[in-house]
């Protein structure tokens, strides 16, 4: 397995053999990547907010409004 260092050289080296716009190709995608990964960790964030959030616990004391039995029909799906 290679080291990120062995990585990041490895790709520098080959970006390096490339003409511009080639190399510039690369460099939109690895933002593209970046975007990608800092979204994901967005959304990440977020749902642990949510799941540590104390927002709708008065739900839990609600008294429930409907029961099974006031179902008129049933599907199966």
């Amino acid at each position: 397995m290679m080291t990120r260092q062995a990585i990041i050289d490895k790709t520098i080296q080959m970006i390096n053999q490339l003409p511009n716009d080639k190399a510039i190709e690369i460099v939109d995608f690895a933002e593209f990547i970046i975007k990608k990964y800092e979204d994901q960790l967005l959304v990440n964030a977020i749902q642990q907010l949510n799941s540590e959030s104390k927002s709708f616990e008065f739900l839990n004391e609600e008294e429930d409004l409907y029961t099974v039995s006031d179902i008129k029909e049933k599907y199966n799906g």
